[in-house]
C-alpha cells in the first residue's frame, strides 16, 4: 500500500496497487500546474486508487476538454489527474506520495516545451512531444 496526502493534511488517500507509465512531463499545463520545472507523475488503476480523507476539499479543474486536474481547495497541492477518454485509470502525481511510489520516471515529455530556465541533466530518454511505453496490461500513458 502506498499513501499520499496534501500539504495542509485536509485529503488523504491510499493506493493498493502498482504505479506504471513514470515520467517528468514538461508541457506548460504540467509545468503552470506544479509551478516547477516539470511534473514527476505515473498512471494508477482507478480499482487501486481510494480516497480515505477529505475527497470534498478536492476540486477539480478542467485542464483541457476531458481532462480534470484535482488539488486540495485549501492548500492547493495537486492530486490526481482524470481523464474522460480513459475513466479506468489516473493520472498520479508523485509529489503528494508519503510512501515510496517503487518507481522511477524512465523518460522526459513534451521537453519541446520545457522551461528555459531548465537544463535537463540526467541521462533519461527525451522526447519531444508525448512519449508512450508500451502499455502493461490495463494501464496506458497519460500526460
Amino acid at each position: 500500500m502506498i499513501k499520499g496526502s496534501c500539504l495542509c493534511g485536509r485529503v488523504a488517500y491510499e493506493i493498493n496497487g502498482p504505479l506504471t507509465n513514470a515520467l517528468n512531463c514538461h508541457c506548460v499545463m504540467c509545468r503552470k500546474s506544479h509551478g516547477a520545472a516539470f511534473r514527476s507523475r505515473a498512471t494508477v488503476q482507478v480499482a487501486d486508487f481510494t480516497w480515505t480523507q477529505g475527497e470534498n476539499h478536492v476540486t477539480w479543474y478542467v485542464s483541457s476538454p476531458g481532462n480534470y486536474r484535482g488539488f486540495c481547495e485549501a492548500c492547493g497541492t495537486p492530486l490526481l489527474s482524470r481523464f474522460d477518454q480513459t475513466p479506468d485509470v489516473y493520472g498520479l502525481p508523485l509529489g503528494a506520495l508519503d510512501d515510496d511510489p517503487g518507481v522511477k520516471p524512465a523518460a522526459h515529455c513534451h521537453v519541446a516545451h520545457k522551461a528555459p530556465w531548465f537544463d535537463i541533466t540526467d541521462n533519461l530518454p527525451q522526447h519531444p512531444e508525448a512519449y508512450e511505453e508500451t502499455p502493461e496490461p490495463a494501464a496506458q500513458t497519460l500526460t
